[in-house]
Order: structure tokens, then sequence, then C-alpha cells
């Protein structure tokens, strides 16, 4: 009888070694497939966390002129007002809710003396107070982090 045939111990040892590095290589690649699934996923989600840049536009309120309270004699202030905001609905519920708008700036500066008002920092002051009663008058805390800033257009106390 023959003996089957065996194979050479250098064939056995090359067989496991080969299925070894087939492993370690869908391995390896498995790994880098993952990391970089990971990373386009990160990058997708920081570029989604960046707020997109809202353009600016300028709303243009009528001029106001009011009696200011009396110091030594009776003044008056006369002011134009535009309210910068972002392009948003915010524009649409400003033109809506402008009555209300008006009414509080009236009210807001006919409160003021002219030495409130006089200084650049009472101007300041004051701008920051209209810009509150703008988003006031707008009511929704979304909107209101749209009405950025309000600009004096004109300035006249007489």
């Amino acid at each position: 009888m023959s003996k089957p045939a065996e194979t050479p111990p250098e064939a056995e040892g090359k067989k496991p070694k080969k299925k070894l590095l087939i492993i370690i290589l869908i391995a390896i690649i498995a790994v880098g497939a993952g990391a970089g699934g990971t990373w386009y996923a990160m990058k997708m989600l920081d570029e989604d966390a960046q707020p997109k840049e809202i353009p600016t536009k300028f709303v243009d309120l009528d001029i106001f002129t009011v009696n200011l309270q009396p110091e030594e004699n009776n003044q008056y202030l006369q002011v134009g007002l535009t309210v910068k905001v972002r392009e948003t609905p915010v524009m649409a519920e400003i033109s809506k809710q402008m009555p209300d708008i008006r009414n509080r700036i009236l009210m807001l500066l006919s409160s003021k003396t002219a030495a409130d008002i006089a200084s650049i920092a009472g101007k300041q002051l004051l701008s920051q107070q209209i810009a509150d009663e703008i988003k006031q008058s707008v009511g929704l805390e979304k909107l209101q982090e749209d009405v950025l800033e309000v600009l004096f257009t004109s300035f006249v106390i007489q």
C-alpha cells in the first residue's frame, strides 16, 4: 500500500501565514474605513454647527420729533433712526408692529432730558434702549435676536 501523499512541512506553514496576512489586511482596511467615515461625519457636523452668515438689512424708521423733559427752557429732539436687522422674518414683524414700535420710541424719547442724551455715552445708551423697545415689540425671542442695533441717521437737540 502506498502511503498518502504528505505535504511537505514548508507548505503547511505557508497557508496559515497567508490566512493571517489576509485577516490583518482586512482588519487594517476596516479600521481605515471606520476612521475615514468618522472623520467625514465629524467634518459635516462641524460645518453644520458653524452658523451660516445671514445678511443684514437696514429698516428706516420715520423721523421722530419730541419735546424733551424741561431743564432750563423747552427743548425738543429730532432724530432719524435706522434699525440694523438680519434678513429674516423679523423685517416683516417690524413692519407689522410699526405703530407699537413708534409709540414705544416716542415715549422713551420724550422721557429724556437734553443732558441725558447730549454726550456720546448718552446717545449710545439711548440707541440700546431703543433697540430693547423694538425687541419687546417684536415679541418672539428668536426674532428679537435678529434685531442687531439702532443707528442714528440724524440727531438734533434745540
